[in-house]
């Protein structure tokens, strides 16, 4: 495997103004659902990639990747829960119309809870195993689960956000906001910030404990930025 400061350039993550997200400004419920839209979408992209340009038998990098898997997958499946228990409900209550619509998420999340699982064993296999096909099976899933979240998340975008927007008062995305709790540390969590705006990295930011937010700044910012380059092999986009 090439040095990680060698990784080929198509493997640096797009820039914020090379991004093809929906033009703003949106409500914050929906706001939040493109940002962790847009994240999940590139992350899958980019670690399918660079699993694929990695050594089966370097066990570190192997170690880096998976565990990003992990995180990939926790944040996905929390997010996936929160809709289904949640947002959707909430939804429901005001739409009540749309049921068809989160029907139809409900199915197709569903295969794609189950393809987060299967990557999840995949990943097992590559560090137990060490070898270029445990290593190809991870990348495959990544792709796999790529292009399954690339469909899910586009169809969502296009029936299930406007009516978040027209119908989820602010009272009722602030209760979603306080019933769910997220399972991911604080340091895992600004992952997120790359993709934002800077309406949306204040919002973020400013939903942290001030003490979280002071650590941010003095040394959040750089841990940040050291453990994308270990992954990638180039800095965070912003």
């Amino acid at each position: 495997m090439p040095p990680a400061a060698a990784l080929p350039r198509f493997l640096t993550p797009r820039t914020p103004a090379a991004d093809d997200r929906p033009a703003g400004p949106h409500p914050p419920a929906v706001a939040a659902e493109l940002l962790l839209h847009r994240l999940v979408r590139r992350e899958l992209r980019l670690l399918a990639d660079l699993a694929a340009w990695a050594s089966a038998d370097d066990a570190e990098r192997t170690r880096v990747l998976t565990r990003h898997a992990d995180l990939l997958g926790r944040l996905l499946l929390h997010h996936h829960a929160v809709e289904r228990g949640l947002l959707w409900p909430a939804l429901l209550r005001t739409a009540p119309a749309a049921r068809p619509r989160v029907e139809t998420w409900t199915a197709r999340v569903a295969g794609l809870d189950h393809r987060l699982r299967d990557l999840s064993t995949a990943a097992r296999q590559w560090a137990v195993a060490g070898s270029d096909r445990a290593r190809d099976a991870f990348t495959l899933a990544c792709l796999d689960l790529a292009d399954a979240v690339d469909a899910q998340t586009a169809e969502e975008e296009r029936e299930l956000l406007p009516l978040l927007a027209e119908h989820l008062s602010p009272a009722a995305w602030a209760e979603v906001r306080r019933s769910a709790r997220c399972p991911l540390s604080r340091r895992e969590r600004v992952l997120a910030l790359e993709d934002a705006s800077a309406t949306d990295r204040a919002r973020l930011l400013a939903a942290l404990p001030t003490p979280s937010r002071l650590a941010w700044r003095l040394v959040g910012r750089r841990r940040h930025r050291a453990a994308v380059v270990r992954l990638r092999g180039a800095p965070p986009a912003r």
